[in-house]
């Protein structure tokens, strides 16, 4: 089973942030650029203090015909982040991620952001464990039969 290291090993482990004092403008702008739907709100120590999402910009700023560029992140942002740590194996991520109904997991570690694994991600990462799975099923299989099987 893939644990989140495991997994940002594979997928990169860039971590994409912004300070809450800066303009939501300037959060969505490093979305784009950077082709991720969420960062990691971070202080000036680099501690992870919060999380901001297009959802949130389309719920908090858009739906309630606010500026981009007048809002700062800390006004929008989710304060209590779900997260798990490196060691966190993919079922209890993909737990997580669907009773709290959100589509990215910080990895943290001593408050410290390592990366962001998305659903996406996921998903990928447990099929490949079962492809393996089958893989070496059918090997032992093969190998019992001596492949006459």
């Amino acid at each position: 089973m893939s644990t989140t290291r495991e997994m940002l090993d594979v997928k990169g482990d860039e971590v994409w942030s912004i300070r809450a004092s800066q303009s939501v403008y300037e959060a969505v702008a490093l979305m784009a650029s950077k082709e991720v739907g969420a960062l990691m709100v971070v202080n000036d120590r680099a501690r992870l203090v919060g999380i901001i999402s297009e959802r949130d910009y389309a719920r908090k700023v858009i739906l309630k015909n606010k500026s981009s560029r007048d809002t700062l992140v800390a006004d929008i942002m989710t304060r209590n982040v779900i997260y798990v740590g490196p060691s966190t194996n993919a079922d209890t991520c993909m737990s997580l991620m669907s009773q709290n109904k959100i589509r990215h997991l910080p990895v943290v570690e001593d408050g410290i952001p390592l990366g962001m694994i998305t659903v996406a991600d996921l998903l990928k990462f447990i099929i490949q464990d079962q492809e393996m799975t089958i893989e070496e099923l059918q090997s032992y299989i093969l190998g019992e039969t001596g492949g006459e099987g």
